[in-house]
């Protein structure tokens, strides 16, 4: 696996780090980062309750590129992370780099390809990238045809941003339709067979690294049954997977994804993630989202060895063609997410979370990542949203970190919640 180019050497500074945003995602990011020895300092904006114990938390409105970009020189920031999709989207990298600081993060224009599912499509055949034949329908008319022409299980994505509870797959025709015309610009696609990878890759706009694939889990309840969520854990390394895959999808995805966008005058700095379906024909692009995806990003971090700080930065410097290759650890890890009652509907907030302290305590080789949650005056750490705690650990084998995770997952409260109980079960042989 390629996952280093030449090119002149880097040198090593030491860096204070802004991150942005909230979620399990951005804690993960902040743990490796506390990790970095080159890493002076850590901030997270907003943050969370698990954020606040490793890093200097501030209130920042994460949509607002000059209040994150105030925020970054007000603390003398060197690099700026920016984790979730909306900012992103919104511009809010562009704005940190308009005020000269590092930022490791896409700009507008290119995260477009997370933002638009339409102009995803656009881009991948130009570039020759292999996806699902689709139609992007903005009528009834056409949403009607297109649903048609490819028949069940019909595919329908909501063309924007929706928090990666804006795809349906269903046999119904009924409620493919009326998730179309409730979306107003829509992708309808052919559907994919086969398992999903999700391979993260680091890019400068020219050099591509990849990192170790993923396997996440959508579906809210075991075997895949219930609604679509934004992920309800995860697992890396794929047993399964077949030699060769990485450098495969580097090929024929992620190089000519890249290269088309610098091409067209909208270089993709950051994080480019590429959701696919191994299928019976081939590899075929699902989605690309435009920063660290949430599960994955806990156990591929889980795993990674090379310090994060000078990876990121080096993407965000145009240095990635000199940064040295990824070291990752032979073992595995597992991440279970614990979600609020009656996610991924309306979640119920505010319900005290017990047991943190007890995996802190007793679990060696697991840790909390907290997503939704908020700490109160009185010191007690209650849910503040949908999927509210990630519970990742690491093993010798998928077997080894899964019974861990799920150790740790039954040492913790929370009322009315739920979480999956057959992550990494199939890949672990059980």
């Amino acid at each position: 696996m390629r996952e280093g180019g030449a090119g002149p050497p880097i040198t090593l500074v030491r860096v204070k780090v802004l991150v942005i945003g909230g979620g399990a995602r951005e804690h993960a990011l902040c743990r490796s980062l506390s990790l970095d020895p080159d890493v002076t300092a850590l901030h997270c904006a907003p943050g969370n309750a698990g954020t606040a114990e490793i890093a200097r938390a501030h209130p920042v409105d994460v949509m607002d590129g000059a209040a994150v970009a105030d925020l970054a020189e007000s603390i003398g920031a060197d690099l700026v992370v920016v984790g979730p999709e909306a900012p992103l989207v919104a511009g809010v990298a562009d704005a940190v780099r308009a005020r000269g600081i590092d930022c490791f993060g896409p700009s507008r224009e290119a995260a477009a390809m997370e933002g638009s599912k339409a102009f995803a499509k656009e881009v991948m055949a130009a570039a020759g990238v292999p996806t699902a034949r689709a139609y992007v329908c903005t009528t009834p008319e056409e949403v009607d045809a297109a649903l048609d022409a490819f028949g069940p299980p019909y595919v329908v994505k909501d063309d924007g941003l929706a928090a990666g509870k804006g795809v349906v797959v269903t046999e119904d025709l009924a409620a493919a339709r009326a998730h179309a015309l409730a979306c107003g610009r829509v992708v309808i696609e052919e559907y994919l067979d086969g398992p999903e990878v999700s391979l993260f890759a680091v890019t400068d706009g020219e050099t591509v690294v990849p990192l170790q694939p993923a396997q996440d889990f959508k579906r809210a309840l075991d075997a895949d049954q219930g609604p679509n969520t934004g992920g309800m854990g995860a697992y890396s390394p794929l047993p399964w997977a077949e030699p060769g895959l990485v450098e495969e999808i580097e090929r024929t995805v992620l190089r000519p994804t890249v290269d088309e966008l610098r091409r067209r005058g909208t270089p993709f700095s950051g994080l480019l993630y590429a959701g696919l379906a191994l299928t019976s024909r081939g590899v075929r692009v699902i989605e690309f989202n435009a920063r660290f995806g949430d599960p994955e990003t806990q156990v591929v971090l889980a795993r990674l060895r090379t310090p994060l700080a000078g990876l990121l930065r080096a993407a965000a410097t145009g240095q990635l063609a000199g940064h040295p290759p990824l070291l990752w650890s032979d073992g595995a890890a597992v991440t279970v997410v614990i979600a609020s009652h009656n996610y991924p509907d309306t979640p119920r907030t505010g319900d005290p979370i017990t047991g943190l302290a007890d995996v802190a305590e007793k679990d060696e080789h697991a840790y909390v990542l907290h997503a939704g949650t908020r700490a109160e005056a009185d010191g007690r750490i209650v849910s503040a949203g949908g999927r509210v705690l990630s519970v990742t650990a690491t093993g010798a084998d998928l077997a080894q970190a899964r019974e861990r995770a799920y150790r740790a997952v039954d040492r913790i409260g929370l009322d009315g919640s739920h979480h999956r109980t057959d992550i990494a079960r199939a890949a672990a042989g059980l």
